[in-house]
């Protein structure tokens, strides 16, 4: 499965490796502030275009780099409704910690899972090159993980069914 979706993450890597040259840059309206524009959009020259990468139309990131800030958005596979149950609870159990998580932000961007937030402070006292190793490493655990709990509970239902369809067989003997 990793060598499918190697492409997918190599594209995302290049991506985050172009996009990740931030610098500082104070506000322009007001004075003292460095707020990352992502967010501020006050001015149009300052946001670079968003960038869509798309492994299927489940699966997929949106880079949108700045002068300042980059967020990185992801769409977690989600095939069925236990995929797409899984998925939101952990995401939200994650989401709920962010203060743990440097870069990660409460809430996602709208019609996506998760997202970070990654300024210039944040290359500055970090390597680029980490800070993209955790991102993929990031979406690779993701995927793995909600994947570990989807055979954990179907095993876990064939289980229970199977020792509650014994107990009517028992009964006719």
């Amino acid at each position: 499965m990793a060598n499918a979706k190697q492409p997918y993450l190599d594209a995302i890597r290049a991506t985050l490796n172009a996009a990740l040259c931030l610098q500082n840059f104070p506000s322009q309206q007001v004075e003292r502030h460095n707020k990352p524009e992502i967010f501020f959009r006050g001015d149009k020259e300052l946001i670079l275009n968003p960038i869509k990468i798309c492994r299927n139309e489940r699966e997929r990131c949106l880079i949108e780099p700045s002068i300042n800030s980059l967020r990185f958005s992801v769409k977690i596979k989600q095939m069925d409704e236990l995929d797409t149950v899984l998925t939101g609870k952990f995401t939200r159990f994650l989401m709920m910690r962010a203060e743990n998580f440097v870069v990660l932000q409460r809430k996602p961007q709208d019609d996506y899972d998760i997202s970070f937030l990654i300024t210039n402070e944040h290359t500055d006292v970090m390597w680029k090159h980490k800070v993209i190793d955790f991102l993929i490493q990031f979406m690779e655990d993701v995927d793995a993980q909600v994947s570990h709990y989807k055979i954990s509970i179907n095993a876990r239902a064939r289980a229970v069914a199977r020792e509650y369809l014994l107990e009517f067989v028992e009964e006719r003997d």
